[in-house]
């Protein structure tokens, strides 16, 4: 039967029982050596030496047995609670949806990357995606269709991810981050036209509805910066501006945007 320990008094018992178990198996482990070492004659004579060479032995056997089963049954547990806590770590960082990283993660891998392009004098390029109309998606063909959008964007945003070395992450509702280093701003605009391109020509199917979508683009290039805040914040200026011409398009916020920020 399994024993949760959720309360102090848990603890208590829990310990109680341990220590039970251990003083049991220490009064017949002892006694056990004991009758094989000595026979089970109360009246018999021993030399003292045999005794003591008995009690060392059964003291040692018994310490080493006990030590080695608690300590195989704690390294268990240790195993089980380091697997958990990366299993929570992972689901802390991922977005149960379309499996990209959420918003946290993306910032945890994000930030150390910026350091490196930074030490490396390398130029870091945060692309923003937003899917256009959503809202209006929803409304019309219902959540279900716009949860199936989202993990079509997804898997062009994971293809993009595998085959150019990209940091992708669903940053909120139906926008998405890109995080690419050490590209020119004219890769980034070719990049970044791939990724809407490759969005446009997928077909979202659910039941009989077939849709097409497209997305906007916005991204900056930061050039010896690393605050992680500041480069987001430009390139969310740039999808905006690609959603006021028209959505459909890529804009790119120059450096000078990004120093007045």
């Amino acid at each position: 039967m399994s024993f949760q320990i959720t309360t102090h008094k848990d603890v208590l018992r829990h310990t109680a029982r341990r220590v039970a178990i251990a003083s049991g198996l220490t009064i017949v482990m002892t006694s056990a050596i004991a009758v094989l070492s000595l026979g089970t004659n109360p009246a018999a004579q021993v030399s003292v030496g045999y005794v003591i060479v008995m009690s060392l032995f059964a003291a040692t056997t018994i310490s080493a047995s006990l030590s080695g089963a608690l300590s195989y049954r704690s390294a268990l547990l240790m195993q089980q609670l380091t697997l958990m806590r990366g299993e929570l770590a992972r689901i802390s960082q991922t977005d149960q949806l379309t499996g990209l990283l959420n918003r946290r993660g993306f910032d945890e891998a994000a930030m150390p990357a910026l350091a490196s392009a930074y030490h490396a004098g390398l130029p870091a390029v945060v692309f923003m995606c937003d899917i256009d109309h959503f809202k209006s998606i929803n409304d019309r063909f219902g959540h279900e269709f716009g949860d199936k959008a989202l993990i079509e964007i997804a898997s062009v945003l994971r293809h993009f991810s595998r085959t150019h070395g990209a940091l992708v992450a669903r940053h909120g509702g139906e926008e998405f981050a890109v995080l690419m280093i050490g590209i020119t701003h004219e890769q980034a605009e070719v990049y970044a036209e791939e990724i809407r391109k490759s969005c446009a020509t997928r077909e979202i199917r659910s039941g009989e509805i077939c849709e097409r979508m497209t997305i906007s683009i916005g991204f900056t290039i930061a050039r010896g910066e690393t605050d992680l805040a500041r480069i987001m914040r430009i390139a969310d200026q740039a999808l905006y501006m690609a959603k006021r011409e028209g959505r459909d398009r890529v804009i790119g916020a120059d450096e000078a945007a990004l120093a007045a920020a």
